[in-house]
């Protein structure tokens, strides 16, 4: 729990920190489905009784196979600002994953592709999404003097969410409804129906495999996992469901309102009163975070995301909502470019960084 806790005391007073609940995160450390195949550790570095920095590595062997390298990610990094304490941490994980017989070490990361991942570099004054990092300007000059170099980039938005799509995205939208007959699912149905919970991460892991940088599969543990987590939280005044006329999944939008601010209040924990902030924010449609957006192979390039945006958009002023900051995006996909057509704002940049390990013995 010193662990877990550090970062609650390292942010105190800083407006923008959104504290991760305390028993979402002693989950992912010690009880999800992914620490079955990835070996982990964790280190603090103490000042007397005092944490002073914290970090977390583990090897994904299904990252490393799939993409041909002998990597170790690094993840739960926070520090004070002292170079020292960073050499420290760094080193820890460095010297464990060379002893695994990884040779570059990247981050921070999550073990798979839906956590919490990129070092904060631009956006410094926003509060993130809640399943986005926030971190010190500082954290990326100890990454430099560490030796570490930009792997790539993440880029989000703050668009304006209650002017609706473009014209020209409605026309398209309009045109691709009526040549394919996609039709809207109904989200809570779905949510009742095992097998269509099974296709949409079958439609997830097909969606991004070839079009997310450093993408990885979720297994079938995983997605059970995430279901439990994600579509309780999922319905039809924020979030589409798209399907052909033979009742498969074409493609989706996910979103959901912000909890950042609900998290803040919250402080880390659920009871006695932070279960009644976050009830009361999942009602509150002022910001509405973009999670996850896609099409399935076969549906790819044929314009079926300016229809779950324009049933998305619709929504969204429906239910009043303001704001939508988009979900983090690969600065070099072209998908990015969407956001081109709406009013829009920088909102945050975010990193992950590598070095190659030097084995020391």
């Amino acid at each position: 729990m010193k662990f877990i806790k550090f970062p609650d005391e390292l942010y105190k007073g800083c407006p923008q920190y959104v504290p991760a609940l305390h028993s979402d995160q002693l989950q992912s450390l010690t009880k999800v489905s992914t620490l079955s195949y990835c070996p982990a550790k964790m280190w603090m570095v103490m000042d007397g009784r005092r944490v002073a920095g914290r970090i977390s590595a583990f090897i994904n062997p299904r990252y490393n196979e799939r993409y041909h390298t002998r990597r170790v990610r690094f993840g739960w990094f926070d520090t004070i600002n002292d170079l020292e304490v960073a050499r420290l941490l760094v080193g820890e994980a460095e010297r464990w994953a060379a002893a695994q017989g990884m040779t570059e070490i990247h981050g921070p990361l999550y073990y798979n592709t839906l956590g919490k991942q990129g070092m904060l570099v631009e956006g410094y004054d926003n509060i993130p999404p809640f399943n986005c990092l926030y971190n010190y300007p500082y954290y990326n000059d100890l990454m430099a003097s560490l030796g570490f170099e930009k792997e790539c980039d993440w880029v989000q938005f703050k668009l304006v969410a209650n002017h609706g799509v473009p014209d020209k995205a409605r026309r398209v939208a309009r045109l691709v409804e009526e040549r394919y007959g996609l039709r809207k699912a109904d989200i809570d149905k779905l949510k009742k129906d095992p097998e269509m919970i099974r296709k949409f991460f079958k439609a997830y892991n097909e969606s991004f495999a070839s079009s997310v940088y450093n993408f990885v599969p979720l297994t079938p543990e995983e997605e059970q996992e995430e279901a439990r987590l994600i579509l309780p939280r999922i319905n039809d005044r924020d979030s589409c469901f798209l399907l052909d006329r033979n009742g498969e999944i074409a493609g989706f939008g996910v979103a959901v309102p912000s909890i950042s601010k609900a998290l803040q209040k919250a402080k880390g924990k659920l009871f006695p009163f932070g279960w009644i902030h976050l009830l009361a924010a999942l009602h509150n449609y002022e910001t509405t975070d973009l999670m996850v957006n896609g099409a399935v192979p076969r549906w790819q390039g044929k314009g079926i995301s300016a229809l779950y945006y324009r049933e998305m958009a619709d929504a969204a002023i429906k239910v009043g909502s303001r704001w939508a900051i988009s979900n983090p995006q690969i600065e070099t996909n072209s998908a990015v470019n969407i956001w081109n057509s709406y009013e829009r704002e920088p909102f945050m940049r975010r990193r992950c960084y590598i070095k190659k390990i030097e084995n020391n013995g």
